[in-house]
């Protein structure tokens, strides 16, 4: 027998080493692609489960804090941002008032988003940047901030002071 005809008695007998070879290839290229497109596919398409965590973060003592005298207070939040859980650092400005209700403002002025501190000998908030001031009930005494400080939601566990969301105010009229 001649090459020739063994070459057509195999493929008379059904599957050549060519198409086998071409089929296994094919059948290693599934496998990549379902391996490497299906993970793809569900990163793409499926959002990540959030955990509804308690948006409260204790942040310090009430009974440290002196009515009518603001107090800046440091605290870590932590932040998801797509699969990553990120730690971050902010402060408050925390007011005890006279009647024991506590109120915290947002670190930024609501003009252009600078640090704003507390001027102890005029009581009253003021952003060096701009020369906005506030009152100690955060709204604008004068300067080019268009609207009051932002307050965080609060509220008093015992002798402990949890802060919630921050909430934009609203412009005055």
């Amino acid at each position: 027998m001649d090459d020739v005809q063994i070459v057509e008695q195999r493929e008379a007998e059904g599957i050549s080493r060519r198409s086998f070879y071409v089929g296994a290839i094919y059948g290693l290229w599934g496998i990549i692609t379902a391996a490497l497109g299906l993970p793809a596919i569900f990163y793409l398409f499926l959002p990540p489960k959030v955990k509804q965590e308690n948006n409260w973060v204790e942040i310090g003592d009430v009974t440290k804090l002196s009515p009518n005298t603001p107090m800046e207070m440091t605290f870590r939040r932590n932040r998801v941002d797509g699969w990553k859980i990120l730690s971050e650092k902010s402060t408050a400005w925390v007011v005890k008032q006279a009647d024991n209700q506590v109120v915290a403002f947002g670190p930024q002025c609501t003009h252009l988003g600078c640090a704003y501190h507390w001027e102890e000998g005029k009581n009253e908030f003021l952003c060096p940047c701009h020369s906005s001031l506030f009152a100690i009930d955060g709204k604008v005494v004068s300067g080019p901030a268009p609207r009051p400080l932002d307050r965080f939601e609060t509220k008093v566990q015992g002798s402990k002071l949890l802060i919630g969301e921050l909430h934009q105010s609203e412009p005055t009229a």
